[in-house]
């Protein structure tokens, strides 16, 4: 699959199945993280890979996190919560990895490392992968970012659900790009 049919065609997949990436795979994927454009080539991210049992690891973060705000919450929840991140047999962890730059502001660096998101999305895509980016609260939960290790200067941009594509592919419909692109005539 060439580049622009990659970019026209991707769709975000939420139901995602085994095997996981093959490594061949991945590394195709993570080496397209490391293209996101990057003023200053400060490379302002961090990823970490989840698989297998470290899954259910997550899980179990994601329920303590949800417990420290609400003591009380249903079982029901709470469950619904510790199966979150097995709804892909992969997932990577995208962070912000903020350094301290004279020139360069933290915004910059942040959309650095959503832009290498998004290339892993297009990477996927391109190999016949699907791949869902996932956020939400827990996203920017201190229990959750002191138990995967962030440091003060790191946020997460959010987790990356890859594998398998289960179903059909929704259609997006084709944007009229007028609607959003005017010229500025000064």
């Amino acid at each position: 699959m060439d580049a622009l049919d990659a970019i026209h065609s991707r769709v975000s997949v939420p139901r995602l199945v085994g095997p996981e990436p093959t490594v061949k795979e991945l590394d195709a994927i993570f080496k397209a993280a490391l293209r996101a454009a990057d003023h200053g080539m400060l490379r302002p991210w961090r990823f970490l890979v989840v698989r297998g049992q470290a899954r259910n690891a997550l899980g179990e973060l994601f329920v303590s996190a949800v417990l420290q705000d609400d003591p009380d919450t249903s079982p029901a929840l709470i469950d619904k919560t510790r199966s979150k991140p097995l709804r892909a047999p992969l997932i990577v962890v995208a962070m912000a990895s903020i350094r301290d730059h004279e020139k360069i502001p933290e915004m910059e660096q942040i959309i650095s490392a959503g832009a290498a998101v998004q290339n892993m999305m297009l990477a996927a895509h391109a190999q016949n992968l699907g791949a869902m980016w996932r956020t939400g609260s827990l996203s920017y939960h201190p229990v959750v970012e002191k138990g995967l290790g962030l440091s003060d200067k790191e946020k997460i941009v959010g987790f990356l659900y890859l594998g398998q594509k289960e179903g059909r592919s929704r259609l997006l419909p084709n944007e009229k790009v007028d609607l959003y692109f005017q010229e500025w005539e000064g």
